[in-house]
């Protein structure tokens, strides 16, 4: 069994500003709002979440080799 990480950390892809939080493992986080900049990051194309497209670190479904959301 491998170990999931969960706290990743978030660049924002306009200012630059970066910061770790904590991964949520019961939901998908879509939208994260820079607290230096404002602007709202939202998941790239083909990426199921902020923690996929702005983190260090993917989400935990990801880590565990699943879809992410998937029910």
């Amino acid at each position: 069994m491998q170990n999931i990480e969960l706290k990743s950390t978030i660049t924002c892809p306009e200012c630059g500003h970066r910061k770790m939080e904590k991964m949520p493992t019961s939901a998908c986080q879509w939208y994260y709002e820079c607290e230096s900049c404002k602007v709202l990051l939202k998941p790239l194309k083909g990426d199921c979440c902020v923690y996929c497209s702005y983190g260090t670190v993917k989400c935990p479904p990801i880590q565990e080799g699943h879809n992410c959301c998937a029910s």
